[in-house]
């Protein structure tokens, strides 16, 4: 052993205290009521102090300040080490210990209790079986008979206790042995209230609340800049804690009332947000009503939203949500409330009736506004023409806006005489062209040829219209398109036939088209037009009719070309039975000349003009046979006018019974009865008809005056051309059969054919210009 020391009475309780090796210390308490301090490496025990009981237990605390004793009356006793004085006492104690890791808390235990002591507040009672000899931290470690248990025991109650008496900084050290989240919650937030940022920093940071550490840290950083406004800064803290009206009032008594009315319209508290308006302030009003109207708008309250909207002079946002929910009579309502000065909001107004299809209100609102331009603009989008023209001769400097867009719109619903009038006064010639350009295009990629056809001569007509200013261009253009026209009118009924089951034309009127397409395309072959098509049909008509000639020339060519597989087989059918039949042509076929009485070949390299005079032929527009008109030409010094007038003087040479010449349908005619007389031979236009045999150009027939003078007006069609072309005169050289002229195109026409296809179609076939149209 070490060393022995020997007391004064007999030694009821030891406590070892415990030191540095080979100095630890002992607490021993003898019967005498004397307290002893012994430490191993020291002879002389140290007198703590003597009281007049013996003592049970003892125990010193952490920092060796304090010392409890339990005497025999069962009675806690506390010193203060340094001063021996009795610090406080408690009744019914068996046996005592300090917490070793908070100075002021102590645990002692008898009666079946524990009781625990925090400072100088009252003892916290529990049940407890068996005597205390340590408390550590939250856990007490008790004696029940031979066993040891660790008791954990929560510090809310001594927490509280320091709370109670705002001793902040205790009590964190009290929460920090043990307590629940619940308590420190309780601990952050009394000490926050108590502007003990410090602890409730710890304490949040504890259960890891971040919204209130922001709030720290903001209320950190104002004291920083030099805020130091307490009670401010507890009404935010009562404001964050929902506490809204601790927080007003606080706000209010500190001279912050803007932010109680923030605080109040953020939390759409808008009755209690009105209390704090500053009197006469329109500005705080406006804001408030106007947070109020978002908060409606959130919470889909549209109509309360528009009116305090427009209660706080929002204007945009009410017209959006009127516009939006395709509210036209609140939208009409506000646009005439506006000031005409306010374009924006008029212009949102109008921009929404014309998106909910009101344009009356929309021209209304422009007009308000003064926008001539949108007005022009929103007329023209709603195709409200009349309106947009009645702008347009106000205000010249809009006529491009208005006849460009109604020129196009025309174009695009096939009002096309229409649209080149407008096009005309916007002074956009070239681009009635070119619509039309690409109308004709899509019809003839699209196979409508007979769209195509109508389209290029609305084209020729209008190059026509423009040549007046220039010439030479624009009349090249107007004979390219008046045969493309012709061309494509033709190959309409030719595609019928080659993809239609059934035909609807006989096979001469067939035969004739296929020849007359096949004499137009020695040059050139139109876009869409197929010479296998062509040639195909004609050797079809051709054998049908007995011209084997000419079937077996289409055979041929069709040899060489690239023939579609369903055409293959009757192609090489044809071939071979052709070669069957005769090598001639029908001569019920074979195309008289009525200037020259020559028999033309049915496949003539000139092309549509006779082999032996060149006189060009005029065909029926309808069946393409040959008609019985020559043209002729006008000698030098005599206008169209002239002509007409020295034609008109002679009086027909039929009886007033037999003059069946007359205007139908606004058309050109020339029908005559049994009773016609042939023309004379003696007639000054038939010696006209004479030419130099064996020429290779062509000799057109010129007549004079007394030439004119002695024609019958019923034996004479014109063409009258507008300027700057010249008029075109035809004589007819077989007046009993009557003859019909389209007076728009000047197409010619079998009266006959021309009547069936008016009834059939109510218009021209070529120029479909309407019957019950006038001559223009």
């Amino acid at each position: 052993y070490e060393r022995e020391w020997l007391m004064e009475s007999l030694i009821r309780y030891i406590k070892v205290i415990g030191g540095p090796p080979g100095r630890e210390g002992l607490l021993v308490g003898l019967k005498n009521g004397q307290i002893l301090k012994i430490f191993v490496d020291n002879v002389f025990a140290i007198v703590l102090l003597k009281q007049s009981t013996a003592v049970r237990c003892l125990d010193m605390s952490a920092s060796r300040n304090k010392l409890a004793v339990v005497d025999e009356n069962d009675t806690c006793l506390v010193y203060d080490i340094h001063t021996k004085e009795l610090l406080f006492q408690e009744p019914n104690a068996n046996s005592v210990a300090w917490n070793t890791q908070c100075e002021d808390m102590l645990c002692f235990s008898g009666g079946g209790y524990l009781n625990i002591k925090a400072g100088n507040f009252p003892v916290h009672q529990q049940k407890l079986q068996g005597f205390v000899v340590g408390y550590n931290g939250s856990k007490i470690f008790c004696l029940h008979v031979f066993s040891m248990s660790a008791v954990e025991v929560p510090q809310s109650a001594p927490m509280y206790q320091y709370l109670e008496r705002k001793m902040f900084k205790e009590a964190y050290q009290i929460a920090c042995l043990g307590v629940t989240d619940a308590d420190w919650r309780e601990l952050a937030m009394e000490a926050l209230e108590g502007l003990e940022f410090e602890t409730a920093k710890k304490a949040f940071t504890r259960i890891r609340d971040l919204r209130y550490l922001e709030l720290i840290s903001s209320i950190e950083e104002r004291k920083k800049h030099g805020e130091n406004l307490n009670e401010l800064f507890l009404a935010d803290v009562y404001a964050y804690q929902g506490k809204f009206h601790e927080a007003a009032k606080l706000y209010k008594k500190s001279g912050h009332e803007s932010l109680a009315l923030d605080m109040y319209s953020d939390l759409r508290m808008f009755d209690y947000a009105k209390d704090f308006l500053r009197s006469g302030d329109p500005k705080d009003t406006k804001m408030l009503i106007k947070k109020q109207a978002d908060w409606a708008k959130n919470i889909n309250e549209p109509k309360a939203a528009v009116e305090m909207y427009l209660s706080a002079g929002e204007h945009m946002k009410a017209i959006e949500i009127s516009g939006d929910h395709g509210w036209v009579d609140m939208l009409i309502e506000i646009a005439r409330k506006l000031d005409k000065a306010e374009r924006e909001p008029l212009s949102k107004c109008a921009f929404y009736f014309k998106k909910l299809d009101n344009p009356g209100y929309a021209a209304e609102t422009y007009m308000k506004v003064g926008d001539l331009k949108a007005l022009v603009s929103l007329h023209v989008e709603t195709h409200r023409w009349e309106e947009a023209f009645a702008l347009s001769e106000k205000h010249p400097e809009f006529k491009d806006e208005v006849y460009v867009p109604y020129a196009q719109w025309l174009a695009e619903n096939d009002r096309f005489e229409e649209a080149q009038k407008a096009f005309h006064k916007a002074g956009r010639q070239r681009e009635a062209v070119r619509v039309l350009e690409q109308l004709t295009h899509n019809a003839v990629v699209e196979s409508r040829f007979n769209d195509a056809a109508y389209y290029y001569w609305m084209l020729s007509m209008q190059c026509l219209d423009i040549a007046q200013e220039q010439k030479t261009e624009m009349l090249q253009k107007f004979h390219h398109f008046q045969q493309l026209a012709e061309v494509y009118h033709v190959y309409h009924y030719i595609q019928r036939y080659t993809e239609e089951p059934f035909s609807f034309h006989l096979p001469e009127t067939l035969f004739n088209i296929s020849r007359f397409l096949l004499h137009s395309l020695t040059k050139e072959i139109p876009l869409g037009i197929s010479k296998v098509n062509t040639l195909f049909a004609l050797a079809k008509q051709s054998k049908a009719l007995g011209a084997y000639k000419l079937a077996r020339h289409a055979y041929d060519k069709l040899q060489g070309l690239q023939v579609p597989a369903r055409f293959q087989k009757s192609v090489e059918l044809g071939s071979l039975t052709i070669r069957s039949k005769p090598f001639h042509d029908s001569e019920e076929l074979v195309p008289l000349c009525y200037r020259c009485s020559t028999n033309n070949p049915l496949l003539n390299n000139l092309g549509n003009v006779c082999i032996n005079c060149r006189q060009p032929f005029v065909f029926s527009a309808s069946s393409y046979e040959v008609l019985h008109l020559v043209e002729f030409y006008l000698e030098e010094g005599i206008t169209d006018e002239e002509a007409v007038s020295l034609i008109d003087l002679e009086a027909p040479r039929l009886n007033k019974s037999g003059n069946k010449w007359q205007e139908m349908m606004n058309a050109q005619r020339l029908r005559l009865n049994d009773s016609a007389v042939i023309i004379e031979d003696d007639d000054p236009f038939t010696a006209k008809l004479s030419f130099e045999q064996g020429g290779s150009e062509f000799v057109p027939v010129v007549v004079n005056r007394a030439v004119l003078q002695s024609m019958s007006r019923r034996d004479v069609l014109i063409k009258r051309w507008p300027k700057p072309l010249r008029w075109q005169f035809y004589r007819s050289l077989l007046p009993d059969a009557s003859i019909t002229m389209c007076p728009s195109c000047f197409q010619m026409f079998h009266t006959e054919d021309y009547e069936l296809l008016v009834l059939q179609h109510n218009c021209c076939p070529f120029c479909r210009r309407r019957i019950d149209e006038s001559n223009q």
